[in-house]
């Protein structure tokens, strides 16, 4: 395997986990009464809120709802495309 190769597993492989994190956040955004900071549900709180805490100032909740995670969902899947995609960059290297 060449350094590319590998490169490219391990963030494409990421880019899914961050991915399905995200999903997992807007699901629990329909349960306002479940507890972030206890296990399960701090797997899934403890990597994606460095990305959803600045993104929420940035963009406010819309009727009470908070689409942050749906937008982080929208540029990993964009990220993840460009990099190991059928026609990303390291796709293209290999």
């Amino acid at each position: 395997m060449t350094p590319v190769s590998i490169a490219s597993l391990i963030l494409g492989l990421a880019f899914a986990l961050m991915t399905l994190l995200f999903i997992f956040r807007i699901v629990l955004t329909w349960y306002p009464q479940v507890n972030l900071t206890k296990l399960p549900f701090s797997a899934v709180a403890v990597p994606t809120e460095p990305f959803l805490a600045p993104t929420r100032k940035l963009v406010p909740p819309i009727g009470g709802v908070d689409i942050s995670p749906i937008i982080w969902v929208g540029i990993f899947s964009l990220l993840r495309e460009m990099l190991v995609g059928q026609q990303g960059l390291l796709t293209m290297l290999m």
